[in-house]
């Protein structure tokens, strides 16, 4: 297992602009290898069991990109929660250090 950093931004709740937030998450040793749905969909797996259990956390992914050589791998899309939906971005990469 590897450890993986995400820092992702949305629209927060309400009419503004939500808090950036960073997430450390452990996936397989080879995930950057992987497509970048595939490696959004590791982190959004982390997210609904670790960072919000008691929420069924769906979301759509509208776009995703990877940057092999300096493994980033970036979505957008929208978070579906129980009190509605918020647009999210989000940034992905090996945690170094």
């Amino acid at each position: 297992m590897a450890r993986y950093e995400a820092t992702m931004m949305d629209a927060g709740n309400g009419g503004g602009h939500g808090e950036d937030a960073r997430y450390e998450f452990d996936g397989p040793d080879d995930l950057m290898d992987h497509s970048p749905i595939t490696v959004i969909r590791t982190f959004m797996e982390h997210v609904d069991h670790v960072e919000l259990p008691a929420e069924n956390v769906g979301y759509e992914l509208y776009a995703s990109l990877k940057n092999s050589g300096k493994q980033v791998v970036t979505g957008l899309g929208c978070l579906c929660l129980s009190h509605g939906q918020i647009p999210f971005m989000v940034m992905i990469s090996p945690k170094h250090g």
